[in-house]
């Protein structure tokens, strides 16, 4: 069995209530080894956060902005230095959930408000972290495993996605009412998330790089993610293209142009 990488970082998280996502993501960690911050996320209530910053950052202060001369000052390009904070952008917030709905058909919030990054000592993002655990599922979840009198079995929650409905939900995870729904609502918190912040790139790149563009940056994280994890984990190839050409179909069917374009050359702006 492949022994995890001691990660500092990792190490020195305080888990107090295990949770679903806890699991989730240890799962992922052991999938690459060598690289455990790769795959998976952090709960920002486990760690310090030093070094961590919420997505929303790059909305209301000069962060893009420094991230981006830092990157023109690198390579010098405008064009390219936009294209590869937006696969890296793209990489934060549907690359990394992709393994996890492929592989458990579960998911964390991607939407902005939940999402956190940590840099290296040289301003690279090399990890994500989630304020709010809670994964949504497949109604088959093992954790729902306790048949129809299960308590687990409740009414609907204050969730827009799950009006008018019943479903399951435990400490850390709630059932949506299909693998539609699930990767719906992948899409939607997604699009909440990547939608503003990629005009804002844009504008700052002086529109060197069409919004388009950045978008099809995300369909090929979600096609890359949905590509390896099968190598990486020996499971389905056939569910991890399903579930990943969900997302792919619900943000095109919100308009955007997630299929075709090139995925851009990674740099030291891109995850690890």
């Amino acid at each position: 069995m492949p022994v995890l990488v001691d990660d500092p970082l990792i190490a020195s998280m305080t888990i107090r209530t295990p949770m679903p996502i806890h699991a989730s993501s240890s799962r992922l960690r052991a999938l690459d080894p060598d690289c455990p911050r790769v795959h998976g996320v952090a709960v920002m209530g486990d760690l310090s956060r030093r070094r961590w910053w919420p997505l929303t950052e790059l909305m209301t202060t000069d962060r893009l902005s420094r991230m981006f001369a830092a990157g023109l000052a690198e390579i010098g390009n405008p064009a390219t230095v936009t294209q590869q904070l937006a696969a890296t952008f793209a990489h934060v917030v549907v690359g990394r959930v992709i393994p996890l709905l492929v592989l458990e058909g579960r998911a964390w919030d991607t939407g902005p408000e939940n999402l956190w990054v940590h840099v290296d000592s040289e301003g690279a993002i090399d990890w994500v972290g989630v304020v709010d655990p809670t994964l949504r599922a497949l109604p088959d979840d093992p954790a729902f495993a306790g048949g129809p009198d299960d308590p687990a079995f409740a009414g609907p929650p204050d969730d827009p996605a799950l009006a008018g409905r019943h479903t399951r939900r435990r400490e850390g995870i709630l059932a949506l009412p299909s693998e539609a729904a699930l990767t719906t609502w992948v899409a939607h918190r997604s699009h909440r998330a990547l939608g503003p912040l990629f005009t804002r790139l844009s504008a700052e790149g002086d529109e060197a790089t069409p919004v388009s563009a950045m978008w099809h940056a995300v369909g090929a994280a979600a096609v890359s993610a949905a590509t390896q994890i099968p190598l990486l984990a020996g499971s389905s190839e056939a569910v991890s293209m399903r579930r990943t050409q969900a997302v792919l179909d619900a943000l095109v069917s919100f308009g955007l142009p997630v299929r075709g374009g090139h995925r851009p050359t990674a740099t030291k702006l891109l995850l690890n």
